[in-house]
């Protein structure tokens, strides 16, 4: 049995708030990349974009992932579902994993706080678009709906 709702009523939606993290994921690293332009990839200066702390490298990282979380919107058929959840938990590691050594050499994303918490939050809305997302047929729907009220 499925664990998350299908043809939720605001799917729609919920794609398209997937999408636009995805779009902010891409304005984010593309203007990090300008501004990181000359800089070491994994440089550990005091680059900021729109406040967040980055460098080349964890620029790339964001261009990546937006640009997979738009292609997984454009194509819809549950693989943007897909697409979202896994991004959505790698995303948490990476944003737990800079907050862990967000003081330390080991910083090669070159994070500060605001970088975390709005890695987090994409992840959050990504995980949230995701879990909504899903398309299936009348008859997985109603099933999921019986479930439900079984429980």
């Amino acid at each position: 049995m499925a664990h998350t709702p299908i043809n939720h009523p605001a799917r729609p939606i919920y794609r398209a708030i997937g999408g636009l993290t995805g779009l902010y994921l891409v304005v984010f690293g593309v203007l990090g990349i300008i501004a990181s332009a000359g800089n070491e990839v994994l440089a550990q200066d005091d680059t900021k974009v729109l406040g967040q702390g980055t460098n080349l490298g964890f620029s790339l990282l964001c261009v990546l992932l937006g640009l997979v979380v738009l292609v997984g919107t454009g194509l819809g058929r549950n693989i943007d579902v897909a697409i979202n959840q896994w991004l959505a938990y790698t995303l948490m590691v990476i944003g737990l994993g800079a907050l862990a050594f967000i003081r330390t050499d080991a910083n090669i994303f070159n994070v500060n706080v605001l970088t975390v918490v709005v890695v987090l939050s994409a992840s959050l809305v990504l995980l949230m678009a995701g879990m909504y997302g899903k398309v299936g047929t009348d008859e997985e729907a109603e099933a999921f709906h019986k479930a439900r009220l079984v429980l």
